[in-house]
């Protein structure tokens, strides 16, 4: 445990010396590659957070996802029974701020997904092995999400998070491709 919160503050010191010109172009490479991918092409209903400097940029991602037709339904996190929800976010006026500056829909104005009307769910974190394992923030919301969902899995990662390994519990579950600035890498082959 001492070694994940470790390598975590390790990885956090480093996301956040991206600087703010580099950060714009990577995201914006790493949005280019997600939108030729055919998990995205041929989704119709995308899960995604609102995104908190310095992870990718997620604005202009879900801005594209409207665009196209898609649906976008983003997490609601429940810190009394750690458990997350996804809700219908049809523009960023439904969002409100809650803990640690984070952003998430307002329940008033937004509809709860049944997660499995989410063909593609884009899985947020802190640093990534090759083979898709992911390290997040510590709350373990994704965790507890992922092992009852059945469909897609793409991480966004700015390629200084693929780590040649990270800690890893058993509990722990793989995405199927990682998206970084520079490529796409398949961990489910």
């Amino acid at each position: 445990m001492q070694e994940k919160k470790q390598f975590r503050t390790n990885m956090i010191k480093q996301v956040h010396n991206i600087s703010k010109p580099q950060y714009e172009h990577m995201s914006y490479q790493i949005a280019l590659q997600l939108y030729k991918d055919v998990s995205f092409t041929s989704a119709n209903h995308i899960g995604i957070t609102i995104s908190k400097f310095p992870e990718v940029d997620t604005y202009q991602i879900i801005r594209t996802a409207w665009q196209l037709g898609k649906k976008v339904s983003i997490p609601k996190c429940d810190p009394a029974t750690r458990q997350m929800t996804f809700r219908q976010l049809e523009h960023f006026n439904q969002l409100e701020s809650v803990y640690s500056n984070l952003f998430e829909p307002i329940v008033e104005e937004t509809e709860q997904t049944d997660p499995a009307q989410i063909d593609l769910l884009l899985v947020p974190g802190l640093a990534y092995s090759p083979k898709g394992y992911r390290l997040g923030f510590g709350g373990g919301y994704y965790d507890r999400f992922l092992q009852n969902y059945k469909g897609k899995t793409i991480s966004l990662a700015f390629s200084l998070q693929l780590q040649t390994e990270i800690p890893k519990e058993n509990h722990d579950l793989a995405v199927q491709k990682i998206i970084t600035n520079e490529g796409v890498l398949c961990t489910d082959e």
